[in-house]
């Protein structure tokens, strides 16, 4: 059997044009095409009545191909179980702080 021909390529990343940002929640649309992802605050305010609202604040949109999100999912995916294995399951609050959130997704293996 032939020895194949590899080929290394050297990976710059250029972090000039960056700009950092915190989000605590995020908001996911979706096309034919694309899936957009909106990241944000949610921020509590009170509304009428002195009512709690919670204002979703977008601070980055962020759009890619179908491709690229799955790439971004199997990435997450693998970044959070090994965070996980090291420091225990990552609790999801629902809304509003009242606990675990109901039926919180789970990782698959």
């Amino acid at each position: 059997m032939a020895e194949q021909d590899t080929k290394q390529i050297q990976l710059r990343i250029d972090e000039s044009k960056m700009n950092s940002t915190y989000a605590n929640t995020i908001r996911t649309s979706s096309t034919q095409d694309e899936v957009v992802l909106d990241f944000g605050m949610n921020l509590p305010t009170q509304g009428q009545n002195n009512e709690p609202v919670l204002l979703f604040s977008v601070g980055s949109r962020v759009i890619m191909n179908w491709a690229g999100a799955k790439r971004l999912a199997i990435s997450l995916g693998q970044v959070i179980r090994q965070y996980e294995e090291r420091n225990g399951e990552i609790v999801i609050q629902a809304p509003g702080g009242g606990g675990a959130a109901p039926e919180a997704p789970k990782l698959a293996d």
